[in-house]
């Protein structure tokens, strides 16, 4: 294996299916919900891939000799991602207060904490944990944040299951059953692949928002309408 290839490649979510093999998904799926640095890794387009280097279309996308067995990323895929939110939750419960607190931080700063802070008042823990797997970045630093405002460990625990289950096998069965129609169009539009892939990865939080837009219009709408009521009755 080039291991220099192989560094300037982490951003590429092909050369990575196509170097590191099955296990290096894994391990990969692992460190970018687990280990903080690991934020960088295309995470839903590497589970795409790793499903279309799954399929029949292995070849033809990766080259010969790709093929990945479907049933181990399947069982694989979201033990990683379980382990590594569950790790990132423990780092956080531990010395989640130090790393955010310090003013000089590069990676981990205060804002995180309250912004972690805003995305679970607005849509609860649970919730929280569950939207966070389809958000890129997002899902690195919440399992932290979760441990450092005290999340339960039992609680984070479910959620991080559903969350996890939800996520890697969603992008990974998207891969295999759509690697044939895929194939023939990953070189020539992968940007444009990779921007829908994102799109599908934040379209739950997206529904979200517009909920919440919805509710708050109701909301003004009920307070505008209570006060002119009022008055008019005061003026009679």
């Amino acid at each position: 294996m080039d291991y220099n290839q192989l560094a300037v490649n982490l951003l590429d979510a092909k050369s990575l299916v196509a170097s590191v093999g099955a296990i290096g998904i894994l391990a990969i799926i692992f460190a970018e919900t687990g280990l903080l640095i690991g934020f960088f890794f295309p995470g839903d387009s590497l589970l795409i891939l790793a499903g279309v280097a799954a399929s029949s279309a292995a070849e033809k996308v990766l080259g010969e000799g790709a093929r990945m067995p479907i049933a181990m990323l399947l069982i694989g895929a979201p033990i990683a991602a379980i382990a590594g939110a569950q790790l990132g939750h423990l780092i956080g419960a531990k010395v989640g207060p130090r790393m955010f607190d310090k003013p000089d931080s590069k990676i981990f700063r205060r804002d995180f904490v309250v912004k972690a802070e805003e995305y679970f008042d607005k849509f609860g823990p649970a919730k929280a944990v569950v939207m966070a797997r389809f958000i890129p970045v997002v899902r690195t630093f919440l399992n932290p944040v979760a441990g450092t405002l005290e999340m339960p460990a039992r609680t984070f625990f479910v959620w991080n299951v559903v969350g996890a289950v939800l996520w890697t096998e969603t992008m990974l069965l998207i891969g295999y059953f759509f690697g044939d129609a895929m194939a023939p169009v990953i070189d020539k539009y992968l940007l444009p692949a990779m921007a829908l892939i994102i799109l599908i990865s934040i379209s739950p939080i997206i529904i979200e928002v517009i909920r919440e837009r919805r509710k708050k219009k109701a909301g003004v709408a009920a307070d505008e309408h209570e006060p002119v009521s009022s008055g008019r009755h005061r003026k009679g």
